[in-house]
């Protein structure tokens, strides 16, 4: 095969996975970490990993289904244009939302887990709301991004209804939980974005005084809700690490902006905060 042919071949295969496959690398953080706390806060007993492991399956076909459906209505950034691109599309979206109906009918069977439906409705609101805030320009795109953190954040109070059936106040507060770190994550690099040139403490606080403040209140408004019993008392260690790397960004000395690298540090404080949250739930029991 010529080398033209070959190439030519090779960037219409990756343009197809792109369309059928979430290029949205950090929502995946978004999406897991949650995921995993209200999975292990709420399976306790063997009996329960089966419906978590169909409520996995469930979440993750529906976050995927979001691609190739974006590519079929042309509101991704790639939109399926030709016959094989539109048939890959299809191909994908068809598997993933049967694939998620099947787990989702198997775990509501008999009327069982019926505010599932209420979660799921909440979550769609939620990202059609973050939909209509991107389409009034860049100046929303951090509140548009908080939006959309809550609807994927909903699968920790999620994952914790299925497994024991209730969603009170342990569902609820893994949810306020998981939100507030991912929305500290959200800021944290809208400011390092914004700040790219700065180089001392002033600059930096200049332009990220809000999140500054936020990170001084962030620990003492945790553990308030501990003493209220709201969250576990050890929740307020999870974000111990977060507040730290915050804080210390403003003191450190001049530093070039890597994404790539910005992102994989990222990525390791959402682990380090889902063990340390998934614990204090655990011991919370």
């Amino acid at each position: 095969m010529p080398d033209s042919l070959l190439e030519t071949r090779q960037a219409q295969q990756s343009r197809t996975r792109a369309m059928v496959m979430p290029r949205e690398h950090g929502a995946w953080g978004l999406l897991l970490v949650p995921l995993f706390t209200g999975v292990v806060a709420g399976a306790i007993s063997v009996e329960r990993i089966w419906p978590m492991l169909l409520f996995t399956l469930a979440v993750l076909a529906l976050f995927w289904l979001r691609t190739p459906v974006e590519s079929l209505l042309g509101t991704a950034p790639l939109s399926a244009r030709t016959t094989s691109e539109r048939r890959a599309a299809v191909l994908a979206s068809t598997f993933l939302a049967g694939l998620s109906a099947a787990c989702l009918a198997r775990l509501m069977w008999d009327g069982a887990r019926p505010k599932l439906l209420l979660l799921g409705a909440i979550g769609a609101l939620l990202f059609v709301a973050q939909t209509l805030l991107k389409r009034l320009g860049r100046v929303m795109r951090m509140p548009a991004q908080l939006v959309g953190a809550m609807g994927l954040t909903c699968t920790a109070p999620a994952a914790y209804y299925t497994a024991t059936g209730r969603l009170g106040m342990h569902a609820l507060s893994l949810w306020a939980a998981n939100w507030i770190f991912a929305g500290n994550q959200i800021h944290f690099v809208h400011v390092r974005i914004q700040a790219v040139r700065a180089a001392t403490f002033k600059e930096k606080f200049q332009r990220g005084w809000l999140f500054f403040a936020g990170q001084l209140f962030l620990l003492p408004v945790v553990a308030a809700t501990s003493y209220g019993h709201v969250m576990p008392p050890w929740a307020v260690v999870a974000f111990v690490p977060a507040v730290f790397r915050g804080i210390y960004w403003f003191s450190r000395g001049p530093s070039t902006l890597q994404i790539k690298s910005l992102g994989w540090s990222e990525m390791k404080q959402g682990i380090l905060f889902g063990v340390l949250l998934a614990t204090a739930f655990v011991l919370w029991r």
